[in-house]
Protein backbone atom coordinates (compact mmCIF):
# COMPACT_ATOMS: atom_id res chain seq x y z
CA UNK A 1 0.00 0.00 0.00
CA UNK A 2 2.43 2.22 0.84
CA UNK A 3 4.27 1.68 -2.61
CA UNK A 4 0.87 2.56 -4.33
CA UNK A 5 0.39 5.78 -2.53
CA UNK A 6 4.13 7.31 -3.06
CA UNK A 7 3.66 6.27 -7.13
CA UNK A 8 0.30 7.84 -6.79
CA UNK A 9 1.73 11.15 -5.18
CA UNK A 10 4.61 10.86 -7.85
CA UNK A 11 2.07 10.66 -10.76
CA UNK A 12 0.19 13.62 -9.23
CA UNK A 13 3.10 15.87 -8.85
CA UNK A 14 2.94 18.48 -12.01
CA UNK A 15 4.86 18.23 -15.40
CA UNK A 16 8.21 20.59 -14.86
CA UNK A 17 6.76 24.15 -15.82
CA UNK A 18 7.79 25.68 -18.85
CA UNK A 19 8.81 29.48 -19.99
CA UNK A 20 6.62 30.07 -23.58
CA UNK A 21 8.56 32.78 -25.77
CA UNK A 22 6.54 35.28 -27.97
CA UNK A 23 8.18 37.93 -29.87
CA UNK A 24 6.37 40.62 -31.16
CA UNK A 25 5.99 40.94 -34.71
CA UNK A 26 3.67 40.13 -37.46
CA UNK A 27 0.59 38.04 -35.91
CA UNK A 28 0.80 38.98 -32.74
CA UNK A 29 -2.65 38.21 -32.26
CA UNK A 30 -3.09 34.61 -33.07
CA UNK A 31 0.55 33.64 -31.72
CA UNK A 32 0.18 35.16 -28.03
CA UNK A 33 -3.77 34.15 -27.79
CA UNK A 34 -2.37 30.23 -28.87
CA UNK A 35 0.53 30.58 -26.01
CA UNK A 36 -2.04 31.39 -23.44
CA UNK A 37 -4.69 28.53 -24.18
CA UNK A 38 -1.07 26.42 -24.57
CA UNK A 39 -0.36 27.04 -21.24
CA UNK A 40 -0.49 24.65 -18.41
CA UNK A 41 -0.42 25.23 -14.65
CA UNK A 42 2.70 26.68 -13.66
CA UNK A 43 4.16 27.80 -17.44
CA UNK A 44 5.39 31.17 -17.69
CA UNK A 45 4.35 32.90 -20.76
CA UNK A 46 7.16 35.56 -21.83
CA UNK A 47 6.35 38.65 -23.66
CA UNK A 48 9.67 39.77 -25.53
CA UNK A 49 10.17 43.78 -26.16
CA UNK A 50 8.29 45.82 -28.41
CA UNK A 51 4.81 46.72 -29.32
CA UNK A 52 2.12 44.05 -30.05
CA UNK A 53 -0.48 45.20 -32.68
CA UNK A 54 -3.56 43.35 -31.38
CA UNK A 55 -7.17 43.16 -33.16
CA UNK A 56 -8.79 41.32 -30.35
CA UNK A 57 -9.28 40.73 -26.86
CA UNK A 58 -6.96 38.35 -25.04
CA UNK A 59 -7.64 35.76 -22.45
CA UNK A 60 -6.66 33.64 -20.15
CA UNK A 61 -8.33 30.56 -17.89
CA UNK A 62 -5.40 28.66 -16.92
CA UNK A 63 -4.35 28.25 -12.92
CA UNK A 64 -0.97 29.03 -12.13
CA UNK A 65 0.32 31.02 -15.23
CA UNK A 66 2.61 33.87 -15.11
CA UNK A 67 2.63 36.59 -17.80
CA UNK A 68 5.83 38.69 -17.96
CA UNK A 69 6.48 41.16 -19.92
CA UNK A 70 10.26 42.32 -20.36
CA UNK A 71 9.21 45.50 -18.12
CA UNK A 72 6.57 47.93 -18.31
CA UNK A 73 8.12 50.69 -20.97
CA UNK A 74 9.80 47.35 -23.25
CA UNK A 75 6.71 45.41 -23.99
CA UNK A 76 3.16 46.97 -25.39
CA UNK A 77 -0.10 45.35 -25.88
CA UNK A 78 -0.85 47.59 -27.99
CA UNK A 79 -5.14 47.10 -28.66
CA UNK A 80 -4.88 50.46 -30.65
CA UNK A 81 -6.69 48.09 -33.78
CA UNK A 82 -9.24 46.46 -31.49
CA UNK A 83 -11.77 45.55 -33.92
CA UNK A 84 -14.59 44.83 -30.88
CA UNK A 85 -14.94 45.87 -27.60
CA UNK A 86 -14.53 44.38 -24.33
CA UNK A 87 -11.56 43.61 -22.21
CA UNK A 88 -7.97 44.41 -23.04
CA UNK A 89 -6.57 40.95 -21.00
CA UNK A 90 -9.45 39.11 -19.20
CA UNK A 91 -8.47 36.44 -16.77
CA UNK A 92 -10.59 33.87 -15.20
CA UNK A 93 -8.06 31.33 -13.44
CA UNK A 94 -6.43 31.57 -9.89
CA UNK A 95 -2.70 32.08 -8.83
CA UNK A 96 -1.77 34.55 -11.77
CA UNK A 97 0.70 36.23 -11.90
CA UNK A 98 0.87 39.81 -14.63
CA UNK A 99 4.12 41.58 -14.82
CA UNK A 100 6.78 43.74 -16.62
CA UNK A 101 4.36 44.67 -19.59
CA UNK A 102 1.97 48.09 -20.84
CA UNK A 103 -0.93 48.16 -22.20
CA UNK A 104 -2.36 50.99 -24.02
CA UNK A 105 -5.40 52.19 -25.67
CA UNK A 106 -7.92 48.75 -25.08
CA UNK A 107 -11.57 49.42 -26.39
CA UNK A 108 -12.64 48.68 -23.00
CA UNK A 109 -11.31 47.39 -19.42
CA UNK A 110 -7.65 47.16 -20.28
CA UNK A 111 -7.02 44.08 -17.69
CA UNK A 112 -9.67 42.45 -15.79
CA UNK A 113 -9.66 39.34 -13.62
CA UNK A 114 -13.08 38.01 -12.53
CA UNK A 115 -12.91 34.76 -9.91
CA UNK A 116 -9.78 35.37 -9.67
CA UNK A 117 -8.41 34.30 -6.33
CA UNK A 118 -4.43 34.97 -4.96
CA UNK A 119 -3.77 37.55 -8.33
CA UNK A 120 -1.62 39.74 -8.84
CA UNK A 121 -1.01 42.76 -10.45
CA UNK A 122 2.60 44.48 -10.49
CA UNK A 123 5.09 46.24 -12.37
CA UNK A 124 2.02 47.44 -15.21
CA UNK A 125 1.35 50.56 -17.14
CA UNK A 126 -2.42 50.82 -18.47
CA UNK A 127 -2.86 54.42 -20.92
CA UNK A 128 -5.49 55.71 -23.29
CA UNK A 129 -3.13 57.42 -25.08
CA UNK A 130 -5.18 60.00 -26.11
CA UNK A 131 -5.54 61.90 -23.07
CA UNK A 132 -8.66 61.43 -20.78
CA UNK A 133 -12.00 61.05 -22.85
CA UNK A 134 -15.18 59.12 -22.19
CA UNK A 135 -14.80 56.59 -25.13
CA UNK A 136 -11.78 55.51 -23.06
CA UNK A 137 -12.05 51.81 -21.33
CA UNK A 138 -13.67 51.84 -18.10
CA UNK A 139 -11.43 50.45 -15.52
CA UNK A 140 -7.32 50.57 -16.00
CA UNK A 141 -7.14 47.50 -13.77
CA UNK A 142 -10.06 45.64 -12.38
CA UNK A 143 -10.01 42.21 -10.20
CA UNK A 144 -13.63 41.40 -9.16
CA UNK A 145 -15.31 38.61 -7.30
CA UNK A 146 -12.02 37.53 -6.14
CA UNK A 147 -10.00 36.69 -2.85
CA UNK A 148 -6.92 37.81 -2.34
CA UNK A 149 -5.86 40.83 -4.34
CA UNK A 150 -2.26 42.52 -4.71
CA UNK A 151 -1.58 45.47 -7.23
CA UNK A 152 1.92 46.77 -6.71
CA UNK A 153 3.81 49.55 -8.70
CA UNK A 154 0.99 49.80 -11.46
CA UNK A 155 0.50 52.76 -13.38
CA UNK A 156 -2.80 53.87 -14.68
CA UNK A 157 -3.77 56.82 -17.02
CA UNK A 158 -7.01 57.82 -18.73
CA UNK A 159 -9.85 55.55 -17.61
CA UNK A 160 -13.17 56.93 -17.97
CA UNK A 161 -13.99 54.92 -14.89
CA UNK A 162 -11.41 53.82 -12.32
CA UNK A 163 -7.40 53.77 -13.19
CA UNK A 164 -7.21 50.94 -9.97
CA UNK A 165 -10.77 49.46 -9.37
CA UNK A 166 -11.27 46.11 -6.95
CA UNK A 167 -14.85 45.20 -6.58
CA UNK A 168 -16.83 42.58 -4.71
CA UNK A 169 -13.77 41.22 -3.51
CA UNK A 170 -11.76 40.19 -0.15
CA UNK A 171 -8.12 40.48 1.16
CA UNK A 172 -6.74 43.46 -0.86
CA UNK A 173 -3.87 44.99 -1.17
CA UNK A 174 -3.32 48.45 -3.07
CA UNK A 175 0.67 49.76 -2.74
CA UNK A 176 3.16 51.79 -4.70
CA UNK A 177 1.54 52.77 -7.18
CA UNK A 178 0.31 56.03 -9.41
CA UNK A 179 -3.31 56.91 -10.57
CA UNK A 180 -3.66 60.04 -12.85
CA UNK A 181 -5.59 61.67 -15.47
CA UNK A 182 -8.80 58.85 -14.24
CA UNK A 183 -12.16 59.52 -13.19
CA UNK A 184 -11.42 58.04 -10.16
CA UNK A 185 -7.75 57.43 -9.28
CA UNK A 186 -8.68 54.37 -7.17
CA UNK A 187 -11.66 52.51 -5.99
CA UNK A 188 -12.81 49.92 -3.64
CA UNK A 189 -15.97 48.69 -3.99
CA UNK A 190 -18.59 47.02 -2.10
CA UNK A 191 -15.13 45.03 -0.68
CA UNK A 192 -14.07 43.70 2.78
CA UNK A 193 -10.72 43.75 3.97
CA UNK A 194 -8.35 46.18 1.74
CA UNK A 195 -5.41 48.02 2.86
CA UNK A 196 -4.96 50.94 0.32
CA UNK A 197 -1.49 52.80 1.15
CA UNK A 198 1.91 54.34 -0.04
CA UNK A 199 -0.10 55.26 -3.51
CA UNK A 200 0.19 58.79 -5.53
CA UNK A 201 -3.10 59.64 -6.93
CA UNK A 202 -3.21 63.24 -8.65
CA UNK A 203 -4.99 64.45 -12.12
CA UNK A 204 -7.67 62.30 -11.64
CA UNK A 205 -11.47 64.00 -11.03
CA UNK A 206 -11.46 62.26 -7.85
CA UNK A 207 -8.44 60.42 -6.03
CA UNK A 208 -9.48 57.87 -3.70
CA UNK A 209 -13.21 56.27 -3.69
CA UNK A 210 -14.22 53.45 -0.69
CA UNK A 211 -18.07 53.09 -2.05
CA UNK A 212 -20.67 50.33 -1.33
CA UNK A 213 -23.39 50.19 -3.86
CA UNK A 214 -26.82 48.10 -3.99
CA UNK A 215 -28.15 45.53 -5.92
CA UNK A 216 -24.49 43.65 -6.56
CA UNK A 217 -23.98 40.19 -5.49
CA UNK A 218 -21.77 41.24 -2.94
CA UNK A 219 -22.78 43.99 -1.07
CA UNK A 220 -21.85 45.63 3.01
CA UNK A 221 -18.61 46.89 2.01
CA UNK A 222 -16.16 47.40 5.27
CA UNK A 223 -12.75 46.75 7.02
CA UNK A 224 -11.00 49.14 5.11
CA UNK A 225 -7.68 51.41 5.31
CA UNK A 226 -6.62 54.17 3.25
CA UNK A 227 -2.95 55.30 4.77
CA UNK A 228 0.63 56.81 3.64
CA UNK A 229 -0.69 57.63 0.16
CA UNK A 230 -0.22 61.39 -1.22
CA UNK A 231 -3.59 62.34 -2.94
CA UNK A 232 -3.16 65.65 -4.32
CA UNK A 233 -4.16 68.13 -7.17
CA UNK A 234 -7.04 65.94 -8.69
CA UNK A 235 -7.92 68.55 -10.37
CA UNK A 236 -9.36 67.20 -14.49
CA UNK A 237 -12.63 67.89 -15.17
CA UNK A 238 -14.81 64.69 -14.78
CA UNK A 239 -15.34 63.00 -17.95
CA UNK A 240 -17.42 59.72 -17.03
CA UNK A 241 -20.26 58.82 -19.46
CA UNK A 242 -23.41 59.92 -18.33
CA UNK A 243 -25.39 57.20 -16.10
CA UNK A 244 -22.35 55.93 -14.21
CA UNK A 245 -22.14 56.69 -10.39
CA UNK A 246 -18.88 58.19 -10.62
CA UNK A 247 -20.25 60.36 -13.20
CA UNK A 248 -21.18 62.55 -9.49
CA UNK A 249 -18.27 62.36 -8.28
CA UNK A 250 -17.15 65.89 -8.01
CA UNK A 251 -13.95 67.64 -9.53
CA UNK A 252 -11.94 68.37 -7.17
CA UNK A 253 -12.33 65.01 -4.45
CA UNK A 254 -9.53 63.99 -2.53
CA UNK A 255 -10.40 60.76 -0.92
CA UNK A 256 -14.62 60.53 -0.26
CA UNK A 257 -16.10 57.47 1.55
CA UNK A 258 -19.84 56.45 0.80
CA UNK A 259 -21.57 54.06 2.70
CA UNK A 260 -18.74 52.02 3.83
CA UNK A 261 -18.57 50.80 7.18
CA UNK A 262 -15.19 50.92 9.41
CA UNK A 263 -13.09 52.63 6.76
CA UNK A 264 -9.84 54.21 8.40
CA UNK A 265 -8.14 56.90 6.76
CA UNK A 266 -5.17 58.32 8.19
CA UNK A 267 -1.32 59.17 7.73
CA UNK A 268 -1.98 60.77 4.28
CA UNK A 269 -0.91 63.87 2.28
CA UNK A 270 -3.83 65.96 1.21
CA UNK A 271 -4.15 69.09 -0.85
CA UNK A 272 -4.96 70.79 -3.78
CA UNK A 273 -8.00 69.29 -4.49
CA UNK A 274 -10.42 72.13 -5.22
CA UNK A 275 -14.07 70.42 -3.21
CA UNK A 276 -12.68 68.67 -0.83
CA UNK A 277 -9.51 66.68 0.73
CA UNK A 278 -11.74 63.90 2.67
CA UNK A 279 -15.29 63.30 2.05
CA UNK A 280 -17.97 60.98 3.85
CA UNK A 281 -21.11 60.56 2.92
CA UNK A 282 -24.58 57.99 2.06
CA UNK A 283 -25.53 56.89 -1.06
CA UNK A 284 -28.02 59.08 -2.38
CA UNK A 285 -30.03 57.66 -5.18
CA UNK A 286 -33.40 55.15 -4.37
CA UNK A 287 -32.63 51.26 -4.24
CA UNK A 288 -34.38 48.39 -3.33
CA UNK A 289 -32.30 46.22 -2.30
CA UNK A 290 -33.22 45.01 1.32
CA UNK A 291 -29.64 44.31 2.53
CA UNK A 292 -28.54 47.76 1.60
CA UNK A 293 -27.62 50.13 4.23
CA UNK A 294 -27.31 53.83 2.03
CA UNK A 295 -25.71 54.93 5.60
CA UNK A 296 -21.46 55.12 6.09
CA UNK A 297 -20.73 53.56 9.91
CA UNK A 298 -17.45 53.78 11.79
CA UNK A 299 -15.64 55.83 10.02
CA UNK A 300 -12.27 57.33 11.18
CA UNK A 301 -10.35 60.29 9.74
CA UNK A 302 -7.44 61.02 11.87
CA UNK A 303 -3.81 62.21 11.37
CA UNK A 304 -3.74 63.34 7.67
CA UNK A 305 -1.19 66.22 6.55
CA UNK A 306 -3.87 68.59 4.66
CA UNK A 307 -2.82 71.51 2.40
CA UNK A 308 -5.17 73.78 0.29
CA UNK A 309 -8.89 72.38 -0.34
CA UNK A 310 -12.56 73.67 -1.12
CA UNK A 311 -12.05 76.80 -2.90
CA UNK A 312 -14.13 75.45 -6.09
CA UNK A 313 -16.47 72.77 -4.57
CA UNK A 314 -17.73 70.99 -7.44
CA UNK A 315 -21.22 70.09 -6.51
CA UNK A 316 -24.43 71.49 -7.03
CA UNK A 317 -24.51 74.55 -4.07
CA UNK A 318 -20.89 74.31 -3.50
CA UNK A 319 -19.88 77.57 -4.51
CA UNK A 320 -23.03 79.56 -2.51
CA UNK A 321 -21.81 76.70 0.33
CA UNK A 322 -17.91 78.13 0.39
CA UNK A 323 -19.30 81.84 -0.20
CA UNK A 324 -21.36 81.51 3.06
CA UNK A 325 -18.49 80.19 5.04
CA UNK A 326 -15.75 82.61 4.25
CA UNK A 327 -14.97 81.58 0.75
CA UNK A 328 -13.83 77.96 0.97
CA UNK A 329 -14.95 74.90 2.31
CA UNK A 330 -13.26 73.22 5.16
CA UNK A 331 -10.85 70.33 4.11
CA UNK A 332 -13.12 67.80 5.47
CA UNK A 333 -16.67 67.87 4.20
CA UNK A 334 -19.56 65.15 6.15
CA UNK A 335 -23.14 65.44 4.49
CA UNK A 336 -24.53 64.52 8.04
CA UNK A 337 -26.87 61.63 6.93
CA UNK A 338 -28.27 59.57 10.07
CA UNK A 339 -26.53 61.68 12.23
CA UNK A 340 -24.09 61.16 14.87
CA UNK A 341 -25.52 58.33 17.13
CA UNK A 342 -26.27 56.02 14.18
CA UNK A 343 -23.30 56.53 12.41
CA UNK A 344 -20.33 57.09 14.80
CA UNK A 345 -18.34 59.39 11.90
CA UNK A 346 -14.84 60.39 13.81
CA UNK A 347 -12.42 63.08 12.90
CA UNK A 348 -9.35 63.68 14.92
CA UNK A 349 -7.34 66.34 13.04
CA UNK A 350 -6.50 69.99 13.14
CA UNK A 351 -8.62 71.72 10.72
CA UNK A 352 -12.13 72.09 10.60
CA UNK A 353 -15.16 70.00 9.20
CA UNK A 354 -18.56 70.92 8.52
CA UNK A 355 -21.82 69.28 7.59
CA UNK A 356 -24.34 69.73 5.72
CA UNK A 357 -26.54 68.33 8.75
CA UNK A 358 -28.99 66.92 6.35
CA UNK A 359 -31.13 64.29 8.25
CA UNK A 360 -31.26 60.76 6.11
CA UNK A 361 -29.61 59.80 2.93
CA UNK A 362 -32.37 60.48 0.86
CA UNK A 363 -33.05 64.00 2.20
CA UNK A 364 -32.68 66.87 -0.40
CA UNK A 365 -30.10 69.02 -0.93
CA UNK A 366 -31.93 72.21 -0.36
CA UNK A 367 -32.96 71.28 2.80
CA UNK A 368 -28.90 71.04 4.16
CA UNK A 369 -28.36 73.02 7.08
CA UNK A 370 -24.06 73.00 6.34
CA UNK A 371 -22.53 74.60 10.03
CA UNK A 372 -19.18 73.59 11.26
CA UNK A 373 -18.82 69.95 13.70
CA UNK A 374 -16.66 68.78 15.74
CA UNK A 375 -16.40 64.77 15.48
CA UNK A 376 -13.60 64.67 17.72
CA UNK A 377 -15.33 62.09 20.23
CA UNK A 378 -17.60 59.24 20.28
CA UNK A 379 -17.50 55.33 20.62
CA UNK A 380 -14.38 53.46 20.55
CA UNK A 381 -13.32 51.88 16.86
CA UNK A 382 -10.61 49.64 16.34
CA UNK A 383 -8.57 50.16 13.62
CA UNK A 384 -8.11 46.60 11.19
CA UNK A 385 -5.61 44.60 11.11
CA UNK A 386 -2.72 45.08 8.51
CA UNK A 387 -4.04 42.66 5.92
CA UNK A 388 -2.04 39.64 4.57
CA UNK A 389 -1.53 37.98 1.38
CA UNK A 390 -0.61 34.52 1.10
CA UNK A 391 3.42 34.43 1.07
CA UNK A 392 3.04 32.74 -1.85
CA UNK A 393 2.02 35.96 -3.79
CA UNK A 394 4.74 38.52 -2.39
CA UNK A 395 7.10 35.66 -3.43
CA UNK A 396 6.06 35.93 -6.95
CA UNK A 397 7.07 39.43 -7.00
CA UNK A 398 10.77 39.47 -5.80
Amino acid sequence: MRHLLLALALFALPVSARTIDVAAGPNAQERLQTALIDAKPGDVVRLGSGRFALTDGLSLDVDRVTIRGAGLGATVLDFKGQKASGEGLLVTSDDVVLTGFAVEDARGDAIKSKGADRIVYHDLRVEWTGGPKPTNGAYGVYPVASQDVLIDHVTVRGASDAGIYVGQSRHIIVRNSTAEYNVAGIEIENSFEADVHDNLSTHNAGGILVFDLPNLPQTGGNTIRVFNNRVVANDTPNFAPKGNIVASVPNGTGVMVMANRDVHVFGNTLGDNATVNVMVVAYKRPFTDPRYDPLPHDVVVRDNIHGRAGWAPGFVGGKELAAAMGGSLTPIFWDGAGGRARTNIQVREKVGVVSLGLAEALTPVEQAKPAPVDLSGGPAIVEPKAVVLPASMEAAIK
